[in-house]
């Protein structure tokens, strides 16, 4: 029978655990509360920069020792920063869970050497100067700047190259000392485990490690409206980022925001799909919901041709906000359901699949969700709660980037 377990040690960390006794595997996460939102303007960028140096070797491993381990144990790892926080995880075989626990505990320690640190700036500046390639993604990092304005979440997570450029060493070290204290952290472990094993182990990896006052701010949200176009180098089809005001993720409501969020820009199947990429007006037309800390946001995508383009934003205005004249109908509701129960159960099913959700959903709420007390949350949502939420008039608010071609010179 699956159970949960949780335990605070005494230097703060939260221990959390979905024990499933029938598992052939174990996985095991740092989940670390910062990202982009939490860093200052002189900084930008760090999270992300930190999170490589974490490979970089501690006092008891190099950044050689670290991979070759990670490959001996036959794991399944990566790591990964975002706005609201940075993960590292990992997934092996039974037997080899405690060296697991082992190497990503010794790594929460790094070493953070200057010339790992003066190495690794080169690296990620290159990064930097690939994605500003990558028109999918340089439209969001745009779009997010202007559509959440002064708040935080608007901050990239890459940083940029005059940021990375002037970062010093010391600034990171500072960092780290206040996000990463262990009292900013959850470790989550999932799979077929000896509960008491694991206490005990972590326990005495990170007997060390010193509590630190950590916090995050709040600001209120004002977001922008209204569409705003950028032109971009060597670019032959028009990428759009579109933003509407959504549910936190402490928001009860967001399950229904997702579900309606599926119903009009599901990949296949939804509204947006139907009008536009089956026209053959769009390659590609969605709409997310994304639950962050506090904040939530319909986000949506949109690529298509320069000709194309009005045509292509008139229906995905028309899509989200003509829902008081063509209303959602029951049968689409109950697709989207049973569509997202269908991806969680299946994703639930290893214990690699359920590490993130496990740990964000703790991160967030410190509470503890099973794959079917999610399933019955979204099976619960009703499509009146849908509309419930639609009398806020979120897509009116809808805001729009497009990133196209330079007009041909005439």
């Amino acid at each position: 029978m699956i159970s949960f377990q949780h335990t605070v040690l005494a230097n703060g960390l939260d221990i959390i655990g979905e024990h499933n006794p029938q598992a052939q595997s174990f996985a095991a996460g740092y989940f670390v509360k910062t990202g982009s939102r939490d860093e200052q303007e002189d900084i930008a960028g760090v999270s992300h920069f930190l999170e490589h140096m974490m490979f970089k070797g501690t006092k008891l491993r190099s950044a050689e020792d670290i991979n070759r381990e990670f490959d001996e144990l036959g794991a399944n790892y990566n790591a990964f920063t975002s706005d609201e926080r940075t993960v590292y995880y990992g997934a092996v075989l039974l037997e080899r869970r405690e060296k697991l626990l082992d190497l990503l505990s010794d790594m929460m320690r790094p070493a953070l050497r200057q010339a790992d640190f003066d190495i690794e700036k080169n690296v990620i500046l290159e990064e930097i100067a690939m994605y500003e390639d990558r028109p999918g993604f340089k439209v969001f990092e745009e779009g997010n700047k202007l559509f959440y304005g002064s708040h935080p979440l608007g901050n990239s997570v890459l940083g940029s190259p005059e940021s990375i450029q002037n970062l010093r060493r010391e600034q990171m070290l500072a960092y780290f000392n206040e996000r990463y204290a262990p009292n900013n952290l959850i470790l989550t472990v999932a799979g077929n485990y000896d509960w008491e094993s694991v206490l005990a182990q972590v326990e005495s990896l990170t007997a060390s490690w010193q509590s630190h006052e950590t916090k995050r701010n709040y600001p209120s949200l004002q977001t922008a409206t209204g569409q705003r176009e950028l032109l971009g180098e060597n670019l032959k089809r028009v990428h759009v980022a579109a933003y509407a005001p959504g549910l936190s993720a402490q928001d009860p409501r967001r399950y229904a925001a997702a579900i309606l969020a599926h119903c009009l820009g599901d990949s296949s199947g939804s509204r947006l799909y139907w009008s536009l990429v089956d026209n053959g007006l769009a390659e590609s037309a969605s709409l997310s919901h994304d639950s962050a800390d506090g904040v939530g946001t319909f986000i949506g995508y949109l690529s298509t041709g320069p000709k194309e383009l009005k045509q292509a934003l008139e229906i995905f205005h028309n899509v989200l906000q003509g829902l008081d004249t063509v209303p959602l109908r029951q049968d689409e509701w109950e697709r989207a359901q049973r569509k997202l129960a269908t991806s969680l159960t299946l994703q639930g099913e290893t214990p690699f699949g359920r590490l993130m959700s496990l740990g964000s959903s703790y991160q967030y709420n410190q509470e503890y969700l099973s794959v079917q007390d999610v399933i019955s949350r979204i099976m619960s949502a009703s499509l009146a709660d849908a509309v419930e939420l639609l009398e806020d008039k979120p897509f009116d608010r809808l805001f729009t980037v497009a990133l196209g071609p330079k007009p041909a010179a005439s």
